[in-house]
C-alpha cells in the first residue's frame, strides 16, 4: 500500500470538495497509522487501496493478505466521535455492531474489519421479502433499548445531544444559521414553530426515553453477514435523541420497494421491543407519527458535519431541504 496521491479515488457528486486527503503529509500519516495498526494485529496490507472522498469523510478499503480487506475512515471534527462511539458500542451491544481494530479518537480515525455483505448488495442480487426489513428494524430497536442506560455516556463521547425537549432549540439554531433557506421558506418554517414546540412537548410527555438515533439508517448503512442477522454501522450522523426518529429513513426505503402498504408491518415490528412499561399501542403509534416528522431535524443537522475546508453551499441546500420535510404529513 503506497503513499501515492495519484491513486484513483471516488469523489462522487463532490469533485471539488476539499478533504485532508489533498495534503501529502496527512496521507503519509494515515498510511503509516494503518500499517502500524495492522501490524499490531499480525496483518499486512497488500495491493492498492480504494479511496472514497466526501465532504464528510475519507474512506479507504485496504486489501489485507489472507483476510480480504479492512476499512480506514477519517471523520471531520464535527463527527470525530464516530470511532470512539463504535468502540463503545462494541462493548455495550457487540451483537449489533462492528468491533474496531483500532481507533484514534483525537484524530477522528478508525480501522474496521470488513462487515460482509451490505444489505443493499443483498437486495440487488436476490429477492428479499418485507419480513427481512421487519427483522432488521426489530433488531435495531432492541439495540436502542439496550442503549438507553448509556445515553449520558454516549453524549460524553462527543455525540451531539438532541434530547426531545430540546428539539425546538435545535430547530431555532438550524433555521438561524442556514443561509440557503429561501425567504418564503423561512417565513413558513418560523410560523411552524409553535406547532413544533407542541409536538415536542407531546412526544416527551409520552415517556419514551431518549437513546441513540442513527439519523440515516438506509440499506447502505447496515450489513447482513448471515440470514436474519444485521450489523449497523456508519455512526457519523448520530445523535442522542428520541429513538423513534430513526424509523423514517429505513421505512421509506422499504416503501420504495414494496409500496406504502408495508409500513404498518414495519412500524409494529420496530415498536415490539418498546412495548410494556404501561405504554399502549395507540400511544406508541402516536409517538411514531410525532418522531417521524421531527426526525427531519436530525438529518438537517447532520449536513453540517463537514471537513472545515469543504465547500458547504451544496450541503447547506441539502440541510434546508431536510428542514422542509417538517411540513410533510406523517403516514397514518
Amino acid at each position: 500500500m503506497g503513499h501515492d496521491a495519484s491513486l484513483s479515488v471516488d469523489r462522487g457528486r463532490y469533485p471539488h470538495a476539499v478533504t485532508p486527503w489533498e495534503r501529502e503529509s496527512w496521507r503519509s500519516a494515515a498510511f503509516d497509522w494503518v500499517h502500524g495498526r495492522l501490524a499490531a494485529h499480525g496483518l499486512r496490507a497488500t495491493g492498492a487501496p480504494w479511496v472514497r472522498l466526501r465532504p464528510w469523510s475519507v474512506l479507504m478499503r485496504v486489501p489485507v493478505a489472507g483476510r480480504g480487506a479492512v476499512w480506514f475512515k477519517a471523520n471531520p471534527p464535527a463527527s470525530g466521535f464516530e470511532g470512539a462511539l463504535t468502540e463503545a458500542l462494541a462493548r455495550w451491544v457487540p451483537e449489533h455492531v462492528l468491533r474496531p481494530l483500532a481507533v484514534d479518537a483525537e484524530r477522528g480515525w478508525s480501522l474496521l474489519p470488513d462487515g460482509g455483505d451490505l444489505f443493499r448488495t443483498v437486495l440487488e442480487r436476490t429477492a428479499v421479502e418485507p419480513r427481512a426489513w421487519e427483522s432488521l428494524l426489530g433488531q435495531y430497536a432492541s439495540m436502542q433499548c439496550a442503549l438507553v442506560p448509556h445515553a449520558r455516556d454516549i453524549e460524553r463521547l462527543g455525540v451531539p445531544s438532541a434530547r426531545t425537549p430540546d428539539l425546538p432549540e435545535v430547530f431555532d439554531k438550524l433555521l438561524t444559521e442556514n443561509e440557503a433557506v429561501l425567504p418564503d421558506e423561512r417565513a413558513r418554517l418560523s410560523a411552524l414553530r409553535p406547532r413544533l414546540v407542541a409536538w415536542c412537548g407531546e412526544l416527551a410527555a409520552l415517556g419514551i426515553p431518549d437513546s441513540l438515533d442513527h439519523s440515516d439508517l438506509h440499506d447502505g448503512q447496515l450489513f447482513r453477514p448471515e440470514p436474519d442477522r444485521y450489523t449497523f454501522f456508519d455512526w457519523g450522523d448520530a445523535a442522542v435523541s428520541h429513538p423513534f426518529c430513526s424509523l423514517r429513513v429505513t421505512a421509506l426505503k422499504a416503501c420504495d420497494r414494496y409500496g406504502p402498504g408495508v409500513l404498518p408491518r414495519l412500524r409494529d415490528a420496530y415498536l415490539e421491543p418498546w412495548t410494556g412499561a404501561g405504554r399502549t399501542a395507540a400511544e406508541l403509534r402516536r409517538a411514531v407519527r410525532l418522531a417521524w416528522r421531527l426526525s427531519a431535524l436530525g438529518r438537517a443537522r447532520a449536513w453540517g458535519r463537514l471537513f472545515p475546508a469543504a465547500h458547504g453551499a451544496l450541503l447547506a441546500t441539502e440541510s434546508a431541504q431536510s428542514l422542509l420535510e417538517l411540513f410533510e404529513e406523517p403516514p397514518a
